[in-house]
């Protein structure tokens, strides 16, 4: 069973660690998209954003500091939600729909995170370290 919470936690990392690498790699235009949204401190929101999402995909997808990476994970996933993803505030159908299953999508994946943590933090075990398989 240890195999399958390995595999489980890096496919529920994986997202995160390219989306990071995405934020780095493709700085500029994540900062101008961050600006459209009207975030402040664009460009520090998207290096912030990359490191959480970066640090949180890679703690838990070794398996270590899993507890502090799904975290960092839920927080920014929960705060991007309100202030990336705000569908009440669109006219336009086919952008309210996007911006809702964005929203919803970010909120869901808190959540995994956020069962995560609390199975660590209660003692759990979500398999071995990619060390120890």
């Amino acid at each position: 069973m240890d195999a399958v919470l390995v595999i489980g936690r890096i496919l529920f990392a994986l997202i995160f660690i390219t989306s990071g690498i995405a934020h780095f790699a493709k700085l500029e235009m994540m900062t101008g998209y961050a600006k459209y949204k009207k975030l402040p401190a664009a460009k520090i929101g998207v290096i912030v954003s990359g490191l959480f999402f970066l640090l949180g995909g890679i703690y838990i997808a070794l398996g270590f500091w899993v507890d502090l990476g799904a975290l960092l994970l839920a927080a920014f996933l929960v705060v991007s939600a309100f202030m990336m993803h705000n569908f009440w505030t669109m006219d336009d159908a086919t952008q309210k729909m996007n911006e809702t299953v964005a929203f919803f999508k970010n909120l869901s994946m808190a959540g995994a995170a956020l069962i995560i943590f609390a199975i660590v933090a209660n003692g759990g075990d979500l398999g071995a370290g990619l060390g120890d398989i």
